[in-house]
């Protein structure tokens, strides 16, 4: 505040200093005059006025409920709300409006759990090196033993999300540092029981499957509070240095399976060919014998109706027998007339055949 000029200064005496000297410059202002003044606005602002005692605490009670009041939190959907009393965990809340003493008795910290996190294993970048040329191999991490003893290089993605914001939190130091390890450890177990070949074609499902159960076990093991969503295989390959030799042994394995598959595709043409002549041969030769018993049978049989007529009147048995045998023999036979009595008016020779087979032809 400015000074007053009362009698030559602020000292009086007509400029002269509080020693009687000559004139002093700007003073600065009065300390303990402002403590004064800010205490006086301080209490005017009280209710009562400059009561000391009542307005002081009636002060710290609004302070003490605005402060309680700063304990009510809000946990969003998708995360859980971790207090902590006195830094020691207490309780794991759900979405909600909640209240906890806050600081510094309290606190707390609030966790997403439904956010997806991925780690990428034996490369890094986006995509797998297979898919993305800016992706960067890591082989102290994608290379692997076999269970035939053979090498593996194999990228694969960690996918994760946080179960229990508690465990998570305090179980473990470092999570994904922890997660990453434990997913290595888990792949390398798995396709340690594994061979090549199997690993490379026919067994990737059965790979990942195993290797999440595996790693989610350990996981669970540790007290991590973690879920394992997916483990998705990027790249298995043979390592860089022998792909060549390997592709052509693939080659090799591959015109080994389309021989045999060709061949196998004759043998099942030609064996049920084989299998059905050989059935029709059988069926054929039963009804030929079923014919000749069928045609003996029918031959004795005949040769009984015959004797048994013949037992009855022998004499017109053999003369009708004799008749029917003489008719079969002159029927096929070429007859020729010869007259013995050498007659005039007699032809001597009659060409039968010739004209029968002339008969024959006009009848037709």
């Amino acid at each position: 505040m400015p000074w007053k000029n009362q009698g030559g200064g602020p000292w009086g005496g007509g400029g002269q200093g509080p020693t009687g000297g000559g004139p002093r410059g700007p003073q600065p202002p009065d300390i303990e005059e402002m403590i004064r003044k800010s205490q006086a606005k301080f209490r005017s602002l009280i209710p009562g006025g400059a009561g000391g005692g009542r307005g002081l605490a009636l002060v710290l009670v609004i302070a003490v409920v605005f402060w309680a009041f700063s304990g009510v939190y809000r946990v969003n959907p998708g995360e859980q709300g971790v207090e902590l009393l006195f830094g020691e965990y207490k309780y794991r809340t759900g979405p909600g409006i909640h209240f906890w003493p806050p600081t510094p008795i309290g606190d707390v910290i609030k966790v997403n759990v439904e956010n997806t996190n991925t780690i990428n294993i034996g490369f890094r970048g986006e995509g797998s090196r297979g898919g993305s040329v800016g992706a960067r191999d890591v082989s102290q991490e994608s290379l692997m033993l076999t269970g035939d003893q053979n090498i593996i290089d194999i990228d694969f993605v960690v996918q994760w999300r946080i179960k229990n914001a508690a465990d998570f939190l305090f179980n473990i130091r470092n999570p994904e540092v922890t997660i990453k390890i434990a997913s290595e450890s888990a792949m390398r177990e798995i396709i340690g029981q594994t061979p090549l070949e199997e690993a490379l074609t026919t067994s990737r499902q059965k790979v990942q499957d195993d290797a999440l159960i595996l790693l989610q076990n350990i996981l669970d093991g540790y007290g991590a509070g973690v879920f394992i969503a997916k483990i998705q295989l990027q790249k298995v390959d043979p390592p860089q240095d022998v792909i060549d030799a390997f592709n052509d042994v693939q080659r090799a394995k591959q015109d080994q399976e389309r021989i045999v598959n060709e061949a196998r595709a004759y043998t099942n043409n030609i064996v049920p060919r084989a299998q059905g002549l050989g059935q029709k041969m059988i069926e054929d030769a039963g009804a030929y014998r079923q014919q000749v018993i069928n045609e003996a049978e029918g031959e004795a049989q005949r040769f009984l109706s015959v004797y048994n007529a013949y037992k009855g009147n022998k004499l017109v048995t053999k003369r009708r027998i004799y008749l029917e045998r003489m008719q079969e023999v002159l029927n096929s036979a070429d007859m020729v007339i010869i007259d013995q009595g050498g007659g005039s008016g007699v032809v001597p020779y009659l060409p039968l055949p010739e004209i029968k087979k002339r008969s024959t032809g006009a009848a037709q």
